[in-house]
């Protein structure tokens, strides 16, 4: 597989998808739920059929997984996984942290990850072995040695209720340890903005492989160590992500650690 060939076809997609996000950006008035806070616009919707239009103009059997339609059979050894706008929420408020995510599997080892905010004209992208870029420049984590150095990003999921107490005790941990706490409301943006440094650190749990999957790369191209709360390597059937610049990695864990028992909690 010419992995070359399917990043130029998948930032295709991005750019294809960008165009009905900026037409739509500033302008939304509407939109429906799929949970008390879990929000979808017509430009989500639009945007997924966009991209899997492209996609499948050139690659007709491949499996597609989409946020908003599911699952698109194909061969099954070939997985794209599409977010047509991670950020909704921040998109309906004409917040312009959001983005279009999409990643490229291969037996389900990311190969490819591409985002790309059209609202602020940012492209990240990666393939498997060959570095990370951002608007075609190479970008790396940074070098910070110790969490009370760092500024540290997180989110909260849609469903928080049942695992409430357990957000909010690492928040607490990382809100005492670091030197600043930010919350975006972009799992995809939070980790591209590990990748090239604006944050040393992100964790986030109860998160879907679309939210994960293109901007794991991009981290993990990047420099940055990404595993689950408790250093197991980050795979996409995991609900939980720690993604750092490796150099406060194992302090990021110990913040993890927490004495609050939850059933949902990994």
């Amino acid at each position: 597989m010419d992995l070359i060939e399917i990043q130029k076809i998948g930032i295709s997609a991005a750019y294809e998808a960008a165009e009905i996000l900026l037409s739509y950006f500033g302008k939304i008035s509407e939109y429906d739920k799929k949970g008390a806070t879990d929000l979808v616009t017509r430009a989500d919707i639009e945007s997924e059929k966009a991209i899997i239009q492209t996609i499948r103009k050139h690659f007709p059997d491949h499996t597609i997984i989409a946020e908003e339609s599911g699952l698109n059979q194909g061969i099954p050894r070939y997985q794209w996984i599409v977010d047509p706008l991670d950020g909704t929420t921040n998109f309906a408020h004409h917040l312009a942290l959001c983005c279009i995510s999409i990643a490229f599997a291969i037996e389900d080892r990311i190969v490819v990850g591409i985002i790309f905010n059209p609202m602020t004209d940012e492209l990240f992208t990666a393939t498997d072995g060959n570095g990370a870029f951002l608007n075609e420049r190479p970008i790396s984590v940074s070098e910070t040695q110790t969490v009370s150095e760092s500024l540290l990003v997180t989110g909260f999921p849609y469903h928080f209720k049942d695992i409430f107490d357990s957000i909010m005790a690492r928040f607490e941990n990382c809100l005492n340890a670091a030197q600043g706490v930010r919350r975006l409301g972009s799992a995809a943006l939070d980790l591209c903005y590990v990748a090239c440094g604006r944050f040393d650190a992100f964790w986030e749990q109860k998160l879907n492989p679309w939210d994960t999957a293109a901007g794991y790369l991009i981290a993990k191209e990047a420099g940055a160590s990404v595993t689950d709360f408790s250093n197991t390597p980050f795979t996409l059937d995991k609900k939980e992500i720690l993604a750092t610049n490796g150099q406060i990695h194992q302090e990021m864990l110990e913040l993890m650690k927490i004495k609050i028992k939850d059933n949902k909690s990994k």
